[in-house]
């Protein structure tokens, strides 16, 4: 299946719009939106629960629902740009990426879809790359496509343009920070165009949405949650690269390095990676004897997850306990259940309500915290 204008086949307008609604209300994220379809059953009876639920959660105001006409507007919008959206429960949803936490409800797509179906590996690295990084990068890619491999990153400047330039000539995928239709830096507007005509452009957040500084975590995750394996070409100790690759390693992927001088600012996170144990890369065969672009690698990475509980409708006394051991500090769900003695189901429904509320923020690694600027009106 290639470029199209039209809505995911199989997919009934009106489901579309009801998806669509409530991934864009406020205060749902994935894992939020994952919890109300286990709970209600149907998107439809989530909707109608908001409200309530956000109220429970300690939100005196309305909590803002999308409404269907900027629901069936986005949806306009986003068919006349030539893209499409695809459903978490659709066929065409790449399989690794519905079996990581925080898995999009939803996805915006424009250009070669069955590259979805075909082995990804991600490449990513400093925008402010030298020239040998930016080479390195091209080959890489170049060679990791004639082993089988697709190749996902980020669009940005410096070692992301590098890599999908290796494999631009047989589809390479770009995952966006904001919306399907914006271009960040504008400086790559032609390796956008190229993407969608030649490749596939990815993007999670809402048509017409301008990158901030807020979504490139979020665009990080979906790098590799989508990939077999990492390979990361210059990288400094804080930058993106190094939080993919935290992504990556509680994903259960593989994460490769290619070594750089100590006195190179954007070699440190590098060279720190592999002293904690990523791959460390020279040639093209030190990622080959490790992965290659089997059904097997795939089929272990999409084992079931354990099952969510379901929540529960927890008592005010429960809801002060669970709010009483939280803190502007990320704790692990887990732990949390310990603290408060309570069952996971309780807890559960308890953070589904804060975060619906606004005073909940879910961390990688399954953790979660106050937030710090709450307002309750």
């Amino acid at each position: 299946m290639n470029d199209t204008n039209r809505e995911t086949p199989h997919t009934p307008d009106k489901k579309l719009i009801e998806w669509l609604r409530l991934t864009r209300s406020e205060n749902v994220g994935p894992v939020t939106f994952h919890q109300l379809l286990r709970r209600y059953g149907t998107v439809e009876l989530a909707l109608d629960a908001l409200p309530r639920l956000a109220a429970h959660g300690g939100l005196k105001r309305p909590l803002k629902l999308l409404s269907r006409e900027d629901a069936e507007k986005e949806r306009d919008a986003i068919f006349a740009f030539g893209a499409q959206i695809i459903l978490f429960e659709d066929p065409l949803y790449p399989s690794l990426l519905r079996h990581i936490d925080a898995a999009p409800p939803l996805l915006t797509i424009k250009g070669k879809t069955d590259l979805l179906q075909t082995p990804l590996f991600a490449l990513i690295g400093a925008r402010n790359a030298s020239a040998l990084g930016k080479k390195m990068a091209y080959i890489f890619a170049r060679d990791l496509g004639q082993n089988g491999w697709s190749i996902v990153s980020g669009l940005a400047r410096g070692i992301d343009a590098a890599a999908h330039q290796g494999r631009l000539a047989t589809g390479t995928l770009a995952v966006i920070a904001g919306g399907i239709d914006q271009v960040y830096p504008l400086e790559n507007q032609n390796l956008h165009t190229q993407i969608a005509q030649e490749g596939l452009l990815i993007a999670e957040s809402p048509f017409g949405t301008a990158p901030q500084a807020t979504l490139f975590p979020k665009r990080n995750r979906l790098i590799s949650g989508l990939s077999r394996g990492i390979l990361i070409v210059e990288a400094a100790l804080k930058s993106g690269s190094l939080l993919t690759a935290t992504h990556a390693l509680d994903q259960g992927r593989d994460v490769f390095v290619v070594p750089g001088h100590p006195l190179d600012p954007r070699a440190r996170g590098c060279n720190k990676l592999i002293k904690n144990g990523a791959i460390l890369v020279e040639t093209l065969e030190d990622i080959t004897q490790e992965i290659s672009p089997l059904r097997s690698r795939e089929e272990k990475l999409c084992e079931s997850p354990p099952p969510v509980p379901q929540p529960s409708i927890p008592s005010s006394s429960l809801r002060k306990r669970i709010h009483e051991n939280l803190s502007f500090i990320p704790i692990h769900i887990d732990e949390l259940v310990r603290e408060c003695q309570l069952q996971i189901t309780e807890v559960w429904s308890i953070l589904l309500e804060m975060e619906l509320a606004g005073r909940l923020e879910r961390t990688p690694g399954g953790k979660v915290a106050l937030k710090k600027d709450w307002k309750s009106e």
